[in-house]
């Protein structure tokens, strides 16, 4: 369970975990190449098999994938592994070689120095890679800021082992929350006490605080609960920590933190490979779109530009990702342009809105610059609507919950967005219906759940008469 507690990474780590999973298929790939060019022996289709069935065995075979989004290894032992693994791929392929009865169409002197040669490639490429990684996770701009709500063994030693650096997750511990006074506690060591268990949503509206650690006995569930209410309007990650030494919980197999079991009460579904493969895809569908939509965006741009005073995109700062201020691009389809205390909504008929604005508003098209927005990793192609900041506050208030579909990016589409959730919510129970669509895709968010996200959104593009 330690990916989830990991911080959310961007562009550059997900680039980098993508390279450490294919680049033992590149290596050998390339390796092998390189051997048959050097020895001059012509790359003919029994190499181009072997290239095949090498590649496959590299990207099939379990290895170190992963391994740094956890408990990062050493050198020695990384360097092993990468050995072991490819004394695996060779077996396999002597194997191959023997019951087909092929091996003697190989030049010996191509196949040997390529069996030599391409594990110290390998070890040597496999180490850049797990540094570059180590590095990312220990990037102090995205370490994430954790507090224990209560005191025992149990949250002592996960946040000794978390302060000796031994997590490799990125952490950094800001304190206790617990009813009992310092004396009581004893020796909290290096790490302060915060105050009570009430003290504590005052505090989160204040500091900033990324993950807790609740630690209260199970007889303490209903206090668990109504903290999670008090909780509701923050953005924090909530795992709940079983006091081991308590109660028996070893068949309680939700996951563990530094050998030490914990559940998680609230926490985005985009956590370890989850949020890679979620980031790729965003980048390759945005870029792909850009470029379809470029010269339809240019033509969009000169006819704002020539219909309407004013730029031809619409800047406006909205709530992203854990409720964080971001600048959302679209077209401009009025002719005002709300980024204030008060941003009142388009509603239909809108005498603000443009003639050109009108067309864009009706077939979506004023939301394609927001494929800008996703390469950026501001949005995500699929995801809970941004708001308005000052919409943000004002729903926070009314609505229980509100600030939880801040958990995962924004996006541009949303399964609220094809349930019929768009347009002005002129009552609470329009957002209230909106959120809830919200956090249902937080509950059953999976790779395919995107695709028909995506899918219902472009059929619904000349039929919805919400648009507006």
């Amino acid at each position: 369970m330690t990916e989830p507690i990991i911080v959310r990474h961007g562009s550059l780590f997900a680039l980098v975990v993508m390279l450490e999973t294919i680049a033992p298929a590149l290596v050998a790939v390339g390796s092998l190449y390189g051997m048959i060019c050097f020895f001059q022996a012509g790359y003919d289709d029994f190499y181009v098999i072997l290239s095949v069935l090498v590649g496959l065995l590299s990207l099939l075979l379990p290895g170190n994938r992963g391994n740094s989004l956890a408990q990062p290894m050493g050198a020695m032992p990384l360097a092993f592994a990468v050995i072991v693994r490819w004394m695996i791929i060779v077996a396999i392929l002597l194997a191959i070689g023997y019951v087909t009865k092929h091996s003697e169409e190989y030049s010996r002197r191509v196949v040997l120095t390529w069996v030599v040669v391409t594990p110290a490639i390998l070890i040597a490429v496999t180490l850049m890679l797990h540094e570059a990684l180590r590095r990312l996770l220990f990037d102090p701009a995205l370490v994430r800021k954790v507090a224990f709500v209560g005191c025992n063994e149990a949250s002592l030693s996960l946040a000794r082992g978390v302060a000796s650096g031994a997590s490799h997750m990125g952490m950094s511990i800001i304190g206790f929350f617990d009813d009992r006074s310092p004396e009581r506690l004893g020796a909290l060591g290096k790490f302060p006490l915060l105050g009570t268990l009430r003290d504590l949503p005052d505090y989160m509206k204040n500091n900033r605080v990324d993950v807790i650690f609740m630690a209260l006995p199970v007889g303490h569930i209903p206090r668990v609960m109504d903290l999670l209410e008090d909780l509701s309007d923050t953005t924090a990650s909530i795992y709940y920590l079983p006091d081991l030494y308590a109660l028996d919980l070893i068949q309680a197999r939700t996951g563990e933190v530094l050998g030490l079991p914990v559940v998680a009460l609230r926490e985005t579904p985009f956590y370890g490979y989850r949020g890679v493969l979620k980031r790729v895809t965003d980048i390759a569908f945005a870029a792909i779109m850009l470029l379809i939509a470029a010269p339809l965006m240019l033509a969009i741009a000169l006819c704002i530009r020539y219909t309407s005073p004013g730029p031809a995109i619409f800047k406006q700062r909205r709530a992203g990702l854990d409720g964080r201020e971001i600048v959302m691009y679209k077209f401009r389809t009025m002719t005002v342009l709300e980024d204030g205390h008060k941003v009142v909504q388009a509603t239909r008929d809108d005498a603000r809105v443009t003639s050109v604005g009108r067309i864009l508003r009706r077939y979506s098209l004023d939301e394609l610059p927001q494929l800008i927005n996703v390469l950026q990793g501001r949005m995500s192609l699929v995801g809970p609507r941004p708001h308005a900041l000052a919409h943000n506050e004002q729903y926070r208030k009314l609505i229980k919950g509100y600030m939880i579909r801040h958990k995962v990016p924004p996006g541009i589409t949303g399964l609220a967005q094809i349930n019929g959730c768009r347009g002005e919510t002129a009552r609470v129970e329009d957002m209230q219906a909106r959120v809830n669509f919200d956090l249902e895709y937080l509950r059953r968010w999976s790779p395919l759940l995107d695709v028909k996200i995506l899918f219902m959104t472009a059929r619904q593009l000349f039929g919805d008469h919400k648009a507006y």
